[in-house]
């Protein structure tokens, strides 16, 4: 009897000993970031996944800055382009898999956040930004970081070769001694081409806008999935012009390139790169501090470095071999809510009369 009570009594301190132990560890995974939800996933925190619609060499440097401002946060960065981003996005609308974005148009972001898609949260810093580039929901949606206009990329080798003018306007595009010499961005799956077909649609009007896209299509020899292809094709010499955006130019210029950056005489679209939390992210805290340093000084400083205008406008600076004050005063007053809401039908119209000399779609 007194060794079999013995007995018992061992058993019951092991149990409460066990118990201790499952305690313990329990409580060291939630000190450590590891929560438990009601449906049993995990999330862990200093661990975020990033869709970045940003060229894939500003990706690197904005990977590395981040790394060395917040080393506890490891971000997994998927970079593409603003259509296949916003694809992505809309394809996993229900179950998001990123827990924010980042340089995504604000087209694309209006059209998102109409759908429930971005957490509500007001990044620190944001009363210093321009307001054009805040939201005005209370707690904001997204924020803005910088913009970007269109140009063109104007090889003047190649066009002294062939004997080919300099064009001063879109209009001057459709002259015939052009055809097969433009590339430009197809607006289906690049933010930057999407930014020159809603410019032309609201400089010249829905019926005449179109009407110019049927003419200029006849000169087109391929439509790229990237703003930027177009610009590095005309440096190149591939192409005479390419319709791109004022940077690339540049930053090409900069490098040799014997291009000249135009900026039409009509007037030239421009559109705002934002970022977001996506709403279902279970890492809430790292993206939010995340979305903070999206919009921190140093930053913005390193937009300024690649943008035409920035959030603060003040740190905007100016581009070597470009006329930045043209850029400035040719960019027209954006509608951005009234493209947001039509992008949908202006993409489907688009695809349906000019896919055909679309390049392929990388696998």
């Amino acid at each position: 009897w007194i060794n079999s009570g013995t007995e018992e009594k061992g058993k019951i301190e092991m149990k409460n000993s066990q118990r201790r132990t499952f305690r313990n560890i329990v409580l060291g995974f939630l000190g450590s970031g590891f929560i438990l939800s009601a449906s049993s996933s995990i999330a862990i925190s200093g661990e975020l996944t990033v869709y970045a619609a940003i060229d894939a060499d500003k990706v690197k440097n904005l990977a590395e800055m981040f790394k060395a401002d917040h080393p506890d946060i490891k971000v997994n960065w998927v970079r593409d382009s603003t259509g296949i981003i916003h694809s992505r996005m809309m394809a996993e609308k229900d179950n998001p898999r990123a827990d924010a974005v980042i340089g995504m148009a604000a087209t694309s972001m209006l059209t998102m956040d109409s759908l429930g898609m971005f957490l509500p949260y007001t990044p620190k810093g944001v009363e210093n930004l321009d307001k054009k580039y805040r939201d005005t929901q209370q707690p904001n949606h997204w924020v803005g970081l910088y913009g970007w206009a269109g140009a063109i990329c104007f090889n003047t080798v190649e066009a002294k070769k062939l004997g080919l003018p300099a064009p001063k306007s879109w209009e001057d595009l459709l002259n015939p001694i052009y055809k097969g010499q433009i590339t430009m961005p197809n607006p289906a799956s690049s933010g930057t081409g999407f930014l020159d077909v809603s410019a032309w649609i609201q400089i010249m009007g829905e019926e005449a806008a179109w009407s110019y896209m049927d003419k200029l299509h006849e000169n087109i020899a391929s439509y790229t999935h990237s703003g930027s292809k177009p610009c590095n094709q005309a440096a190149a010499g591939e192409y005479v012009v390419g319709v791109s955006w004022p940077y690339r130019g540049s930053k090409l210029k900069q490098k040799g390139a014997p291009i000249e950056v135009i900026v039409p005489s009509e007037g030239i679209g421009w559109e705002m790169q934002a970022a977001a939390i996506m709403n279902g992210t279970k890492n809430i805290e790292d993206a939010k501090t995340f979305l903070d340093w999206s919009i921190s000084d140093k930053t913005l400083e390193f937009y300024s470095k690649t943008a035409s205008v920035v959030a603060k406008p003040e740190l905007a600076k100016p581009m070597p071999g470009v006329d930045s004050k043209r850029v400035m005063e040719a960019m027209i007053t954006q509608d951005f809510g009234a493209m947001a809401v039509k992008k949908d039908a202006i993409v489907s119209k688009w695809r349906s009369r000019y896919e055909a000399k679309s390049e392929p779609k990388k696998k």
